[in-house]
């Protein structure tokens, strides 16, 4: 697929992502959709809008206390997993 078309493509799934978020207010599809995106296409704008996307909707449905709690448990999971590695090393 060339350049032009992968940006083509990425601009219809971020549209119809988009559509399914605000148009439609389905977060589940919406979610799937931004995801699919950022997976075929992590170098584009698209990319970036989906995530920005899909951290506007967590911030939405999800308290800033279980957000935190939340990345404090992935930063310790990760810190576990490299405090693991260096010692195996």
């Amino acid at each position: 697929m060339s350049n032009d078309a992968a940006h083509t493509e990425a601009g219809r799934q971020y549209a119809a992502a988009h559509a399914a978020h605000y148009a439609k207010k389905d977060l589940h599809e919406a979610l799937g959709l931004y995801k699919n995106v950022m997976a075929g296409y992590p170098n584009t704008q698209e990319a970036e809008y989906s995530r920005t996307q899909m951290l506007n909707i967590a911030k939405s449905v999800v308290s800033k206390t279980d957000l935190l709690a939340a990345q404090v448990e992935l930063t310790l999971a990760h810190l576990e997993r490299e405090g693991s590695s260096a010692r195996r090393a």
